[in-house]
């Protein structure tokens, strides 16, 4: 399964060793991860599911395919922005959240209005997010609802 991953591109440590941890989930559970790319919860993720083995994909808001973060395996740059957000998410099975702010609560948005199955962990608090208190409980819900 592809699942899209989704945060804040500045994040604090524990955000960041959750965002590994989701990462590793994935990685070990053979899934592939989605992301913008760049820092934050997106190298975080991206960090975890290489170290288990598992690929990832990054959607680059710029035009340089090198200004992906050191985890991403394939770096699709496009130039786009933030409208990549809309990209991020439609290219997975389902959306994890963690932490972020605006960028993050656009890609929620447009994961519902797709019809994405969305979790979140310590995100915004809106209607369609099941919350999840643990990397485990988020990677198992996704599998629960589309495997």
């Amino acid at each position: 399964m592809r699942v899209s991953v989704i945060g804040g591109s500045t994040v604090d440590e524990p955000t960041y060793e959750t965002a590994v941890e989701v990462g590793r989930e994935l990685g070990r559970r053979g899934h592939t991860v989605i992301c913008g790319g760049l820092g934050g919860v997106m190298e975080a993720v991206c960090r975890g599911a290489r170290e288990e083995g598992g690929h990832t994909i990054g959607i680059l808001s710029g035009t340089d395919p090198a200004a992906a973060n050191d985890y991403v395996d394939t770096a699709l740059a496009t130039g786009l922005g933030n409208a990549r957000n809309v990209l991020v998410v439609m290219n997975g099975t389902g959306v994890i959240a963690i932490d972020g702010h605006y960028g993050t609560l656009s890609e929620i948005a447009h994961a519902l209005d797709f019809g994405k199955p969305v979790c979140g962990l310590n995100t915004h608090d809106i209607d369609g997010i099941e919350t999840v208190n643990s990397p485990i409980q988020a990677v198992a819900y996704l599998e629960e609802i589309v495997l």
